[in-house]
């Protein structure tokens, strides 16, 4: 039997996988000095084995009484004392920050009893009831389970009656009144009265810790976050502060840099008279440090002394909760806080300016996902645009959608295609399905450090919070503006998270300031100076290249603004559709070598226009051209529908010949499962002369940019191959080619011939294909759906879901790589490729290319490039930085 508990100083900020977080930080601010209520942590062990057993470990309620003892001995008091009762909180605190798990139980340890010891020996009976008031919503709502809005239509119905909206207001009597009311929904509702026992009150508090970690809505955010199932959470268990002991009380909460612009400087929010769950939850308005320093002098300046203590510490922006009692300061909790995409760069370059971190460490404090938010719009500040209200600046960007006043149906009208905004009063962790499939959340009341304040930085959603002006009836699905319009469910609103405002109706959108930094504009913005400098240095750092998926001159240009070294994939498929259709259906309906060559030669010269104009773009850098992979049927009329054309035409006496041969060699191609039959190399195979023509264009729009003064440097890929015999037949024509271009143009055109490793097969014997390619380009998305054996099209719209759900995927194995499966794959060809032809050229050209953590794994086995869409450039450009660093490392 291990150990499961462990006192505040018996750990550090380096444990986070005994303690959690929350234990660990404030196990290191025990060790520091600080003001710390002293207490215990339950370990994530325990909560495994809980997890594990279905009942506590053997041994752990013995530990906790022995450790229960140790803490009653440094206050003087015992648990629930009737005399002069010890209270404690019960938090969960698992090793990353996760929302959806259980909330703090505060004051456990009151009871009928109990109070009345609370309330002489401080002197307030106003005070004690209060508290116990708070514990019985607290521990009805997230031990029992009981909705919380039973507590708080009670708390709003009394003020209602007593004519007030502050809950300050509420006196001895109302309070006894809401104590017995309170007790009475637990009764109803949880089927049993109030537990009295100080005890069991902690012990099913525990417990319900414990139970949280398997929530529906701690489960989807691990999903969203990729954290890992099987960590469990710990408990922190800590003797009470009361910020709710009067005006010279308070809570507050607070950030050693600005979370949402990273501007240096004192920002948080402070309630007087509070709890700390007052601050969280934004039930009343609170006011900034700066007001505080007016409140209370002494105990501001000592918050900003520790302040500067932590960041200096922690080397990074600290989240900081804390509690006055009495104009005594308690330090509650310390993390390193969330922030949004545009502080986190900001922060980084500013810390190592300042000597905190090097610029390694800032390169490794921000991510691609990051970057990627910063590229997305923002509102048109030149657009007429009609004003509702304005509230607080909490997690930038430009958010558009229909007003919806509850999660469930966010939920309902985003699974439609709806754009939607969640509007509440104050967001709870109920809220969080709503929030992860919203736009935005927009709230009347909280501030900067409120749940949906906290929550929309950490998932990187728009948020505008403590817009005050809002009158929310949630009830009747609508807000109405002070003295002003009225919105209802569904009603357009926009709203802007970097400036605070709310507009009514849909407000244009422009570029970025990053994405018009990446296309060459010259903009004195603090965030584009961050983003250049962590650009430049990860530039300098990564060895992985950068390469684009484009297939028109347009696309090309702009990745190469963005940073790409080349093409790593050009779909020739996508250059037959439109008007070019109807000579490919000519080429297939050919009835003779010479209908087959007129074809042809139709399509050359449109083919060589497309690849000249992408080697202007490209000019210098590698051009990749994948030969045309479609299954046919893309390009053939529908058989049914061509079918039921013709049996109409035969019946009106219509004698179409074309539709007549286009019909029958729809028939003869005809295949049931058209992506598994006459695509890639087969199609080179059986109409070798398409192939031909392309790598006709391709050579001699080459050889045109050199003789125009220009370099090009095209790499002709063949697809689909799962045979060296196969690349071999495909090859011999292409080298026949070459040679007959060079000879006729005169020219000599640097050119290399590979393949794309898409199938099983072809990574299982690459060491023999590698004989016959100069280059492997890995293209994942078909490699996924070979390997695991289904259709990316029909699965996600089937069961994937489902398989989601279930856990079978982490995450989308198309979204990012499967590192088991494909990844087992990719690295195999890697190995028996570069054994055969250690020159070989390797890249991925699938979407994979431009996600982060895949690229890490790209840069890992070895792979010369990456390759994705020209928007993601920049953030493939970070991740292979980011990777060289952690490799050095």
């Amino acid at each position: 039997m291990g150990t499961y508990v462990f006192d505040f100083a018996e750990g550090d900020r380096d444990q986070k996988d005994l303690l959690g977080g929350k234990g660990a930080n404030l196990a290191e601010m025990t060790n520091l000095g600080l003001p710390v209520p002293p207490g215990f942590t339950i370990s994530t062990e325990a909560c495994r084995a809980y997890l594990k057993e279905g009942d506590n470990p053997a041994g752990l309620a013995e530990e906790v009484s022995a450790h229960l003892a140790s803490l009653e001995e440094k206050m003087g008091r015992r648990l629930g004392d009737p005399a002069d009762p010890l209270l404690v909180s019960v938090r969960s605190g698992a090793k990353f920050s996760m929302p959806g798990m259980m909330e703090t139980v505060l004051n456990i340890g009151l009871n009928d009893e109990s109070i009345q010891g609370l309330a002489q020996q401080s002197d307030d009976e106003r005070f004690a009831l209060d508290s116990y008031r708070r514990l019985l919503s607290m521990f009805g709502g997230t031990v029992l389970g009981i909705h919380g809005e039973h507590f708080s239509e009670a708390l709003d119905d009394l003020k209602e009656q007593k004519g007030t909206v502050e809950d300050l207001d509420l006196d001895v009597e109302d309070l006894r009144g809401l104590v017995e009311t309170f007790k009475g929904i637990i009764r109803e509702h949880a089927g049993r009265e109030f537990p009295q026992d100080p005890r069991e009150q902690m012990d099913l508090a525990v417990k319900a810790v414990f139970d949280s970690w398997n929530t529906d809505r701690a489960v989807l955010y691990r999903r969203q976050e990729r954290i890992p199932e099987d960590l469990g959470t710990a408990v922190n268990i800590q003797a009470m502060v009361f910020g709710n002991r009067g005006m010279t009380s308070g809570s507050g909460v607070c950030f050693t840099r600005d979370p949402a612009s990273g501007n240096q400087g004192e920002y948080g929010d402070y309630l007087q008279n509070a709890q700390g769950e007052d601050v969280v939850a934004g039930i009343r308005n609170t006011v900034s440090l700066a007001d505080m320093e007016k409140i209370d002098k002494k105990s501001h300046d000592e918050l900003l002394a520790i302040m500067t203590k932590l960041e200096a510490h922690y080397h990074d922006m600290c989240d900081i909760e804390f509690t006055v009692e009495q104009g005594k300061l308690w330090m509650l909790q310390t993390r390193v806080g969330k922030r949004t995409p545009e502080a986190a760069f900001r922060i980084a370059v500013h810390m190592a300016d300042e000597g905190l971190i090097d610029m390694d460490e800032a390169l490794r404090r921000v991510t691609g996902e990051q970057l990627a938010n910063l590229m997305f719009p923002r509102f048109d500040t030149h657009a007429e645009r009609t004003l509702l209200a304005k509230g607080m600046n909490a997690s930038p960007g430009a958010a558009v959608g229909k007003a919806v006043f509850d999660w469930a149906t966010a939920v309902e009208w985003a699974e439609n295609g709806e754009d939607v905004i969640l509007v509440r009063k104050e967001t709870t962790p109920e809220d969080l399905h709503g929030m992860m499939v919203a736009r935005g959340v927009l709230t009347s009341r909280g501030g900067k450090t409120s749940h949906a304040a906290v929550v929309a930085r950490g998932m990187g959603r728009t948020c505008v919070c403590g817009a005050e002006a809002l009158d929310v009836d949630t009830r009747e699905g609508e807000f109405t503006v002070r003295g002003g319009k009225t919105i209802r469910e569904g009603d357009v609103i926009s709203i802007d998270g970097s400036t605070g405002e709310v507009f009514d109706g849909a407000v244009p959108v422009v570029d970025s300031f990053v994405v018009r930094y990446f296309e060459g504009e010259t903009l004195d913005e603090p965030i584009v100076e961050a983003v250049s400098r962590l650009m430049a240095h990860a530039d300098a750092a990564r060895r992985l290249k950068v390469r684009t998926n484009a297939d028109t001159a347009e696309d090309a240009g702009r990745a190469r603004k963005f940073g790409a070294q080349g093409i790593g994939l050009c779909r020739t498929e996508h250059m037959f559709l439109g008007d070019r259709r109807g000579l490919v259906e000519n080429l297939i309906v050919a009835e003779s070598e010479e209908e087959q060559e007129k074809a042809l030669d139709e399509l050359l010269p449109l083919q060589r226009a497309d690849f000249g104009e992408i080697f202007e773009a490209m000019d210098g850098l590698p051009v990749t051209i994948r030969m045309i992979d479609p299954p046919l049927h893309e390009f053939l009329p529908d058989i049914t529908e061509l079918s039921v054309a013709m049996a109409v035409a035969d019946v009106r006496g219509h004698r179409k010949k074309r539709q007549r041969k286009l019909l029958a060699a729809v028939q003869r191609l005809h295949e049931s499962n058209p992506m598994l039959g006459l695509r890639g190399v087969r199609l080179g195979i059986v109409i070798p002369g398409l192939f031909v023509m392309q790598a006709r264009a391709i050579l001699e729009a080459a050889a045109a940019r050199i003789r125009a003064g220009g370099r090009a440097e095209p790499e002709i890929m063949i697809p689909l191959v799962a045979s060296v015999r196969e690349l071999d037949l495909v090859r011999d024509k292409i080298m026949k080619v070459a040679r007959e271009v060079q000879d006729a143009e005169g020219v000599e055109v640097p050119f290399l011939v590979g393949t794309m490793i898409e199938l099983p097969r072809a990574a299982l014997t690459a060491d023999q294909i590698a004989g016959s390619a100069q280059f492997f380009s890995f293209g994942t998305n078909d490699l996924t759906q070979m390997t695991w054996g289904f259709s990316r099209d029909d699965v996600e719209a089937s069961f994937f879901s489902n398989y989601l759900e279930q856990g079978v995927f982490p995450v989308s194995p198309f979204e990012s790589l499967d590192v088991e499966g494909v990844g087992a794959l990719v690295r195999k060809a890697v190995e028996l490729g570069r054994g055969a032809r250690p020159d070989l050229k390797l890249g991925v050209c699938g979407e994979h290319g431009g996600d982060p953590r895949s690229v890490h794994f790209f840069d890992e086995v070895g792979l010369d490039y990456v390759s994705c869409s020209p928007f993601r450039v920049p953030v493939a450009r970070l991740e292979a930085g980011r990777s060289a660093i952690d490799a050095r490392d």
